[in-house]
């Protein structure tokens, strides 16, 4: 069974990443066409293309967290620590690309219609709430950690001594001659 939803995060990520490709090359193409075709001023194009770019940059990182996260055999027994690194860096990917589309939004909307910036005002302050939210999580999360102390590996995996000469060497004092 575990391989079979490995298989399923592979394909899916596979799949974002080609709808990412095809907006890669897509948003430049329609930007070229509209802007030499005079269908729309050449801004308007432009912030069409950055529009398409903020999302193909954001399926990527969705795909790429797939293959990091879910899809390598043996990730079922990662620590908290570890699963609380990667959700970070996914939901920052996603928040990022929540602020990009609204700074996108809210050009254009400024620029057509005024009084529909409270839509773009709107995605910004949803975007905040999720950065707020996302830190609180990794407030308390490093917190529980600590009181809790360290996860220990499961009893089953075997732990890689460390050899004398990959410790650090101890510091000098400041008398000695090292």
């Amino acid at each position: 069974m575990s391989f079979l939803i490995r298989a399923v995060f592979a394909v899916a990520a596979c799949a974002l990443m080609a709808v990412a490709a095809v907006l890669l090359v897509y948003a430049p193409y329609t930007a070229l066409r509209q802007g030499l075709g005079g269908d729309t001023l050449v801004h308007e194009a432009l912030l069409n293309i950055v529009g398409y770019l903020i999302v193909a940059i954001a399926l990527f990182d969705v795909a790429k967290y797939f293959f990091e996260e879910e899809v390598p055999a043996g990730r079922e027994k990662r620590t908290a620590a570890d699963a609380r690194r990667g959700l970070t860096k996914f939901l920052s990917t996603i928040i990022i690309a929540i602020f990009l589309e609204a700074l996108v939004l809210l050009f254009e909307t400024a620029r057509e219609e005024i009084a529909e910036v409270i839509y773009p005002a709107l995605l910004v302050g949803i975007g905040c709430v999720a950065l707020v939210s996302l830190g609180l999580f990794q407030r308390l999360s490093a917190t529980v950690e600590r009181q809790i102390g360290p996860e220990r590996e499961p009893q089953g995996e075997a732990r890689r001594d460390i050899s004398p000469a990959e410790t650090a060497a101890p510091l000098a004092s400041p008398g000695s001659n090292r």
